[in-house]
C-alpha cells in the first residue's frame, strides 16, 4: 500500500509555533515517526508540505498513492479547491488535525473538506497521523 502524508500552510512551522497546541517536534520528526510507523505495516510512505493552496491541490491530483492522509491547516476551514481537488483525485483522503479544531476557536470547528473525506481525526497529537494510516490497513 501507497499512503501520501500532505500537510498544508504553517505546518512547516510546527516545533516553533503555538507549542501549546501542536507540540514541540518538527515536521521533519514527525515525519521520521510516520515513516518509522509505516515501516512496521509495510506501508510505502511519501511527504509533502506547502503553504501554497494550489500547490497542494496539484499534488492531491497527482498523487499515485493509494490513500491521503491531509492536514491542510487553515486551508481546512475555507479551500473549495482542495475540496475540489479531492473530489476530482477520486483517491482515500482522510482528514487530520493535531489539535482538536473544535475545542478550539468557533472558526475552526468548520471544515469545507470534511464532506469529501472518509473521515477526520483530530486532537491526537502526531497520533491523528497514525491512526489514520491505520485505518486505510483496515
Amino acid at each position: 500500500m501507497k499512503i501520501e502524508v500532505i500537510n498544508g500552510v504553517n505546518l512547516n512551522m510546527l516545533g516553533t509555533r503555538e507549542k501549546n497546541f501542536y507540540g514541540e517536534k518538527t515536521l521533519e520528526q514527525i515525519n521520521e515517526q510516520i515513516a518509522e510507523f509505516c515501516k512496521t505495516k509495510n506501508i510505502e510512505v511519501s511527504f509533502y508540505q506547502s503553504n501554497i493552496e494550489g500547490e497542494i491541490c496539484e499534488r492531491i491530483q497527482q498523487s499515485k498513492a493509494d490513500a491521503i492522509v491531509l492536514n491542510a491547516g487553515a486551508y481546512t476551514h475555507y479551500s473549495i479547491a482542495i475540496r475540489d481537488a479531492i473530489i476530482a483525485s477520486n483517491k482515500k483522503v482522510c482528514e487530520v488535525h493535531i489539535s482538536n479544531i473544535f475545542a478550539r476557536e468557533e472558526f475552526r470547528a468548520k471544515s469545507v473538506i470534511a464532506p469529501v473525506c472518509v473521515g477526520t481525526i483530530c486532537g491526537f497529537g502526531i497520533n491523528s497521523y497514525l491512526l489514520a494510516i491505520e485505518s486505510f490497513c483496515l
